[in-house]
């Protein structure tokens, strides 16, 4: 198993580990990583590993057996030198990439919180974003959804996290926005992510991902174009602008 450091503290940059294996695909599985694998929309981390004899940049991680993760190198094709197992190794992020991850993330939150219809899909990048939506009709007011945003930006809300039993998630399916993804089952438990507080909650909804403390931290946004994706779904994408 890894122990999935970000999930503690999204904001930590820097972590020792140890190696436990190396993939059939040239990649390395930690005891313990800062590194948030691809899934949920969000793409993997990248950054850099060190150790005594050597280093390696890395392009990305991925979920590997159940309940690990494998940092997978840069330089896809050529010959690595990878750390030995049981090597003591320094993981160190792709901190600004990662940190943007982070910031569109909760902004989608926050997406789906001005435009409440079902979510039927998603994915990231650290300069913008874009949820689908089970939505006839594309919206009749951008400028109204803009301004919505920023409200929610300058009220900077603070985001954190709960944790429900898997029977407590089927009591309550409302909690579930999105339509083509179901939150990870199987460990007996669901991370929630809420955006505000008691009167002042504007969203609550399971996920995974990695997300920023506070709202404000998100900074200026700015919706994009909004795409016909099909009879009954619009692809609406959001920007980071800064």
């Amino acid at each position: 198993m890894t122990e999935l450091l970000f999930r503690d503290d999204p904001y930590l940059r820097e972590a020792t580990g140890r190696v436990l294996a190396h993939t059939a695909e040239g990649g390395i599985v930690l005891d313990r990583t800062i590194f948030y694998p691809t899934g949920g929309g969000q793409p993997g981390d990248s950054g850099e590993v060190t150790w005594d004899e050597g280093s390696l940049s890395i392009a990305t991680a991925l979920k590997a057996e159940p309940g690990q993760v494998a940092l997978i190198p840069a330089g896809e094709g050529e010959t690595q030198s990878l750390p030995p197992v049981g090597a003591e190794v320094t993981q160190r992020l792709d901190w600004d990439r990662r940190h943007r991850h982070m910031r569109v993330h909760t902004a989608l939150h926050l997406l789906s919180v001005v435009i409440p219809l079902p979510v039927t899909g998603g994915a990231i990048t650290a300069e913008k974003g874009r949820l689908d939506f089970d939505m006839p009709e594309a919206p009749e007011d951008k400028a109204a959804l803009d301004a919505r945003l920023a409200e929610l930006v300058a009220a900077d809300l603070p985001v954190t996290e709960d944790w429900i039993s898997e029977a407590e998630l089927d009591a309550n399916p409302g909690l579930v926005k999105t339509m083509s993804v179901a939150p990870p089952r199987g460990a007996g438990r669901i991370r929630l992510v809420r955006i505000g507080e008691g009167a002042g909650q504007v969203d609550l909804q399971p996920c995974g991902g990695t997300h920023v403390a506070r709202t404000g931290e998100i900074g200026a946004l700015r919706l994009g174009k909004v795409e016909k994706k099909g009879r009954q779904n619009r692809r609406v994408h959001l920007h980071l602008d800064g």
